[in-house]
C-alpha cells in the first residue's frame, strides 16, 4: 500500500482545511514546493496535489507553481482540482504529472472522460466524494449528482480509469474514520488493475492499520492519503510509514 502525501494549494500557498471547506483554510508556513519536498524527504511514495483555486473558483493561477513542484520532487505526482478539459489534462501530463484525478467531469461528461481514458491510458484517475447514503456529491460537496457509488464505479471502470480515490464527503472534517463499506465496494467492483485509494478520514494510526487490513478476495487498497493529520500532530509521517509497511 502506497503512502500518498497531500498538498492543498490556495492562492499560491500550502494550506490545511480544518473543516474541509476552502473558507476555513489556514495558510501553512512552508510554500507548496518546500512542503512537497518535505513529504518526499519523510518517505512519501507519491504526492497528491490539489489546486483549490481551480476546483472552487475556476482560477488556474496556481498551475505554473504546480508544474514547478512536479519538476522539483522525485516521486510520482497526481494532480487534482479543476481538471475539466483535454487541454488541462494534456498540460499537466506534459509537465510531468504521473496522473491527473478528475471528479465532477468524470460524473457529468462521460464522453470526455472516455476519450481521455482512451488517449491517456493508465493516467486518468477519479476522485469520488460519497455521502453516507452512497450518493456522490460534486463541486466541493455542494451539488448532488443523482448517481450512487456502485453505478459510477461500474461506468467509470468500463471507461478505463487508472484508479479511484474514495472519500466520504464531510467525514474527514468531522474526524470520523474512513468508510470501509465504500472502499470494499470499490475493491469488489473495479478491475484488478484499477487502484483503489482511501482519500481521507484517517484520524490515527489505528485507522491506518484498519485500512491496511482491508481485503476483498485477497485484493487490498493501493494507497492511503495523509496530510492534515500529520500537520495537526495526530501522528508522524514516519509512524504512518511503519504501519502501512507491516506484513503481518
Amino acid at each position: 500500500m502506497d503512502l500518498y502525501a497531500r498538498v492543498n494549494i490556495l492562492n499560491g500557498r500550502a494550506v490545511r482545511l480544518p473543516r474541509g471547506d476552502v473558507a476555513t483554510a489556514i495558510s501553512l508556513e512552508a510554500d507548496p514546493v518546500a512542503r512537497a519536498e518535505g513529504w518526499v524527504e519523510k518517505g512519501a511514495d507519491k504526492l497528491l496535489i490539489i489546486d483549490l483555486d481551480a476546483a472552487a473558483f475556476g482560477n488556474y493561477g496556481n498551475r505554473p507553481l504546480i508544474k514547478q513542484l512536479i519538476g522539483a520532487v522525485g516521486v510520482p505526482v497526481i494532480v487534482g482540482g479543476g481538471v475539466r478539459s483535454t487541454r488541462e489534462v494534456e498540460s499537466l501530463l506534459g509537465a510531468g504529472a504521473d496522473k491527473v484525478t478528475m471528479g465532477t467531469v468524470a460524473i457529468i461528461d462521460q464522453v470526455l472522460f472516455w476519450d481521455l481514458c482512451r488517449d491517456h491510458a493508465g493516467r486518468i484517475m477519479v476522485s469520488l466524494d460519497v455521502k453516507p447514503s452512497e450518493e456522490l456529491v460534486m463541486r466541493g460537496w455542494t451539488e448532488h449528482s443523482g448517481k450512487f457509488l456502485e453505478e459510477a464505479l461500474v461506468e467509470l471502470s468500463s471507461a478505463g480509469a487508472a484508479g479511484f480515490m474514495i472519500a466520504e464527503a464531510g467525514r474527514d472534517a468531522l474526524h470520523e474514520p474512513p468508510n470501509h463499506s465504500s472502499l470494499e465496494l470499490a475493491l469488489t467492483t473495479v478491475t484488478p488493475d484499477e487502484e483503489v485509494v482511501a482519500a481521507g478520514g484517517v484520524r490515527n494510526l489505528e485507522d491506518l492499520e484498519d485500512l491496511r487490513q482491508i481485503a476483498v478476495d485477497d485484493r487490498r487498497l493501493g494507497g492511503v492519503v495523509v496530510g492534515r493529520e500529520v500537520t495537526e500532530g495526530r501522528f508522524t509521517f514516519e509512524d504512518a510509514r511503519a504501519v502501512i509497511s507491516r506484513t503481518a
